[in-house]
């Protein structure tokens, strides 16, 4: 008996509409925040990085030298367009976060200004990324 109830409780649950759009289901909110949260990571690990390397001046500074010879690579080029794209994004996503936090219409619009968002970081590796790969691939090592 309680197989039953418990199948005849899973079916009516199965059978009901779930709500369409929520934040987290594949739309806009849900990409938004997966995003944010990927360049938030890559970022603090390459400052991580960074700090770390920085630091090596102290240590020894033939070592430093070393380093920072290492970087100057096209790999470590593509790696650096690929950061400040990430940076880019972020920077525009935690606008509208803040935004959809501390404006009384943000809700509402978030899914526009997602888009905003998209808009403004794709203009902005289109002003970027063919400049600086110039430079990465052109310079002489």
């Amino acid at each position: 008996m309680p197989n039953e109830a418990a199948s005849t409780l899973t079916t009516a649950r199965s059978s009901s509409k779930r709500p369409a759009g929520t934040l987290y289901r594949g739309n806009t909110g849900m990409w938004s925040w997966v995003l944010h949260r990927i360049t938030g990571v890559s970022i603090y690990f390459f400052l991580l990085v960074h700090v770390l390397d920085t630091a090596m001046i102290r240590v020894s500074p033939q070592a430093y030298d070393a380093v920072m010879s290492t970087y100057k690579n096209p790999i470590m080029g593509l790696g650096e367009t690929a950061l400040v794209i990430a940076i880019m994004f972020h920077a525009f996503n935690g606008i509208r976060i803040i935004l959809i936090d501390f404006w009384s219409k943000g809700a509402k619009y978030q899914r526009l200004m997602f888009w905003i968002v998209i808009a403004l970081w794709v203009i902005g590796t289109a002003g970027f990324a063919p400049i600086h790969l110039h430079n990465v691939f052109t310079e002489p090592q």
